[in-house]
């Protein structure tokens, strides 16, 4: 079947592929430091074999690769660094020490991080300002049973270190939002992770799954993109780069997926792109049930040096063209 589209298919599998895909994808409690024989991939071996890691945590945002660029635009002497310590939720008035105050309620440059293990349900989306950075690292911070995470016209955020499953739909209704302005929200589907024309954004080391839509939305013209160093499982719709077929503004999408972890029991959209440009490379595919990679309305994706372990069924398609799809008999998954 020809594709309407680019697809580049190298695959170049070292001597130290595998290992890069198997070291662990989130960085939770204890030093974070790997065993001396594991060969980290570019990311970890940036910050994971300094033993001081937890003195210099803004040296992460020198670590990012692709299409994101350093994210230095988080670092610096200005940086507010802040700790969160409440694992309680308001969506309009959150306390100091929540994790909504920290991405919403403090302006200019913050890090965030976490002084406990900690379990936490959103009652309404988190809206995520400019210049922020949620660094789960050290602790193990889950994003679960409510709300989950909406990047909104901002730029420059760093999503590191944290698991966000069984995210749930919202009702509409007013939540704070970045520079603690009220934002009224319309109904929100229940995806993990949401950006809407968002830009230079890193979400790297993060496990997600179990979520009631996508694990991963990138849409409404958000570009300058990385997912990294994350673990998807248990899952049908994962990741959809683009964010309709009308919406042509997705044809500047630039999005990176590198080193992560798709699988076991994820069905399809690993990713899905319309329109815009994806480089897929290094990433490990652990069966699939429709397409590992699919793509509609003249994508552009580079699939370079991945690994399929294709599923014991009958179906093993990789690669999925839906530009059929725009015909009035079919529909796109």
């Amino acid at each position: 079947m020809a594709f309407h589209g680019c697809f580049f298919f190298f695959f170049f599998f070292f001597p130290f592929f595998l290992i890069i895909l198997f070291i662990p994808c989130n960085a939770h409690g204890g030093t974070n430091q790997p065993p001396p024989a594991i060969k980290l991939n570019v990311i970890d071996r940036c910050w994971r074999r300094s033993p001081n890691w937890q003195r210099h945590r803004q040296q992460l945002g020198a670590c990012s690769v692709g299409f994101s660029g350093k994210m230095t635009n988080n670092v610096g002497a200005d940086v507010v660094k802040y700790k969160v310590t409440d694992d309680s939720d308001h969506p309009l008035e959150p306390k100091p020490g929540t994790l909504r105050f920290g991405a919403t309620a403090i302006k200019g440059k913050v890090w965030i991080t976490f002084k406990k293990d900690m379990r936490i349900k959103l009652k309404k989306p988190l809206l995520i300002s400019s210049f922020t950075t949620i660094d789960g690292r050290g602790a193990s911070v889950h994003i679960a049973g409510g709300g989950c995470l909406l990047l909104h016209q901002v730029s420059d955020v760093i999503i590191h270190g944290i698991r966000i499953h069984h995210c749930q739909p919202q009702m509409s209704g007013k939540v704070l939002g970045p520079d603690s302005k009220v934002a009224e929200l319309g109904d929100v589907d229940g995806d993990a992770i949401r950006l809407v024309a968002s830009s230079r954004v890193w979400i790297d080391h993060n496990t997600l799954y179990e979520c009631h839509d996508g694990l991963l939305d990138v849409t409404r013209g958000s570009t300058d993109v990385t997912v990294s160093n994350n673990w998807f499982r248990n899952h049908d719709k994962v990741m959809l780069l683009g964010h309709d077929d009308e919406f042509v503004e997705d044809k500047k999408m630039r999005v990176t997926v590198a080193f992560n972890h798709f699988g076991p029991n994820c069905y399809q959209r690993m990713p899905r792109v319309r329109h815009g440009y994806a480089h897929v490379v290094n990433n490990l595919y652990q069966g699939w049930e429709q397409y590992a990679i699919g793509g509609s309305m003249n994508p552009s994706v580079m699939s370079e040096a991945n690994l399929f372990i294709a599923p014991e069924s009958e179906n093993k398609e990789v690669i999925a063209n839906n530009n059929c799809c725009r015909d009035k008999l079919h529909k796109c998954p």
